[in-house]
């Protein structure tokens, strides 16, 4: 059974006047390689809204893949490639950067007009070197199109996104090695994770209460960051709770990183920027009805 390495709550932060969660990176950690970010952004929307004035709207990226996990509501995805797609409470944006997109992110359009609750996980996973300059891709993926496990008590389920684990695969194809869980977990659920032991390994608790490898008691809000001194992950619910699961096998590459950029040396990053500046990434003129 792995140990713990270190648990750490979650911290406010401010992106251009909406309030997130940050799990990583965090005082004296980068990354937990190949993982480089999780934000948690929880909110109740207000009714009346117009969708252009809500949500984030277009900005590049290059170098790695950023992903969308929706808990509550739906999240309109438009970028450069042409995509429009929402995706809803559930399933999960996978978007390989490359060598550049420019998308936007906005809560769907009846959810603004509407209102309502809007609950989204995202988190950066860094791309080897020589996967940074391919062609960028995205996958919309419903939560009807996520492979799931359901465990004893027929209630809890695993939501598998990318990797293999308990006889499936995941739908995603990443650039590196990963293991990725979405769980919802009744109270009373129990269950052990296999990973290997190369890799990294953390979860993320939105909320309730768990107890990790039958010692660590758990609530929301908070990342425990594993050693790598073991290939299973013990976690009992103490009360209905949601978990995402991290793990993958480090790149073990020099990281550069500017905003939106993720690439691996200083001249690297400024030429994102320029191309960026120049149009190379594509441009998105967003529609809206």
């Amino acid at each position: 059974m792995r140990s713990i390495k270190q648990i750490v709550p979650a911290f406010k932060i401010n992106m251009g006047g909406t309030i997130l969660d940050q799990a990583l990176p965090f005082k004296g950690v980068d990354q937990i390689d190949p993982f480089l970010l999780i934000h948690h952004w929880k909110d109740d929307l207000k009714a009346g809204q117009e969708q252009s004035k809500v949500g984030v709207g277009p900005h590049p990226h290059r170098g790695f893949s950023p992903v969308t996990f929706i808990f509550n509501g739906g999240v309109h995805h438009r970028d450069s490639l042409g995509t429009s797609e929402v995706v809803y409470a559930g399933g999960t944006q996978w978007m390989n950067s490359g060598s550049g997109i420019v998308h936007s992110e906005r809560p769907a359009k009846e959810l603004a007009e509407n209102g309502g609750t809007f609950e989204i996980i995202q988190f950066w996973i860094n791309a080897p070197a020589k996967n940074k300059m391919e062609d960028a891709n995205y996958q919309p993926i419903s939560k009807e199109e996520t492979p799931t496990i359901t465990l004893a008590d027929k209630e809890s389920t695993i939501a598998l996104v990318a990797g293999e684990v308990l006889g499936k695969k995941g739908p995603v194809t990443p650039y590196s090695d990963v293991l990725i869980l979405r769980m919802n977990l009744k109270k009373g659920a129990a269950t052990k994770i296999p990973i290997p032991e190369n890799y990294n390994a953390l979860i993320y608790q939105l909320e309730g209460s768990s107890k990790v490898n039958s010692k660590s008691e758990i609530d929301g809000k908070k990342m425990v960051h594993f050693n790598n001194d073991g290939t299973e992950i013990a976690i009992e619910s103490l009360e209905d709770c949601k978990i995402i699961f991290l793990s993958g096998a480090p790149i073990n590459e020099e990281l550069t990183t500017y905003g939106p950029f993720v690439m691996n040396t200083e001249d690297e990053i400024r030429q994102a920027i320029l191309d960026y500046q120049s149009g190379k990434m594509g441009i998105l003129t967003e529609e809206f009805e």
